[in-house]
């Protein structure tokens, strides 16, 4: 049976989205109701923590201090503006901050995807390969606000799965947290196909002087996520260096402090990240 959506899927979900992006034109969203609460919650939640690691100023500068000047930068703050909805299936760049996806399942009549609670937050774990939620551009360590309206802050893992389950074949709309403090950087390989930097176990350790990686403010400490825009999370050493070689003369990688990495595996489980998380390429 196939993973992803058929034509004939994609043709009808397509109209779906086509009607979304409509109303969401139409009707800015507003303070949502929290429906266990019974008292208005905002959409998006300051980033004062994440998978239950404070993120506060004190421990970003004691840990991140590259990060503490422009802490204000990853406070995503609500404003009655969302980013763009997704009006395709495909593979998409994402950048920090929220997002708004729509999904459709696939003829198994799943969307590909697993989550985990942890402190309340509702966080992507899994993402399978060729499915409609890898296509939208869901990613290991996001995080899931929203479904269809229904804030998920504070739902069990079996709970999100059923609301899920419950959710028609078409419109799937969700609202994404991305992974905090990950920037994206473009490298360029020198006469002898380097860019200029050594990793082990996917976290960087050394950086060459005068290199590529150096002029372009690639740093140390922090773990590679992404080369190409394909996920490298639960890949070995030798794989994420063959995708950097037989990589063009310019070179994308994502990268997310390793002190933030740690923690997101620590939470995860690691059977599900290396066997089975999505690694496709994403197409630049």
């Amino acid at each position: 049976m196939a993973l992803y959506p058929s034509l004939e899927e994609m043709k009808v979900c397509k109209m779906a989205v086509a009607q979304i992006q409509a109303e969401a034109q139409a009707v800015p969203p507003q303070i949502q109701q929290s429906p266990d609460a019974g008292t208005p919650t905002s959409l998006y939640p300051s980033l004062g923590e994440y998978m239950g690691l404070e993120l506060g100023r004190a421990v970003v500068e004691a840990n991140m201090p590259q990060y503490a000047t422009d802490l204000q930068t990853y406070t995503p703050a609500y404003s009655g503006l969302v980013a763009p909805i997704s009006g395709h299936l495909q593979k998409v760049n994402v950048t920090n901050g929220i997002r708004e996806l729509v999904m459709c399942k696939g003829s198994d009549d799943k969307v590909g995807m697993r989550v985990k609670d942890i402190d309340n937050g509702i966080f992507v774990c899994l993402v399978v390969d060729k499915s409609p939620a890898a296509m939208v551009g869901l990613r290991f360590g996001d995080q899931i606000l929203q479904i269809n309206g229904v804030n998920v802050a504070g739902y069990s893992m079996d709970k999100v799965h059923k609301l899920l389950k419950k959710s028609p074949v078409n419109g799937i709309n969700v609202v994404v947290r991305d992974r905090p403090f990950e920037r994206t950087i473009t490298l360029h390989k020198d006469s002898t196909n380097h860019v200029g930097f050594l990793f082990k176990n996917g976290k960087i350790t050394s950086i060459v002087k005068d290199s590529s990686a150096a002029r372009n403010g690639l740093l140390i400490n922090h773990q590679v996520i992404e080369v190409q825009g394909q996920n490298v999370v639960g890949l070995k050493d030798k794989d994420i260096s063959k995708l950097i070689d037989d990589a063009g003369a310019t070179i994308i990688v994502t990268i997310i402090p390793s002190m933030l990495y740690d923690h997101m595996v620590k939470k995860m489980a690691g059977s599900l990240i290396k066997n089975l998380m999505d690694h496709t390429a994403m197409n630049f």
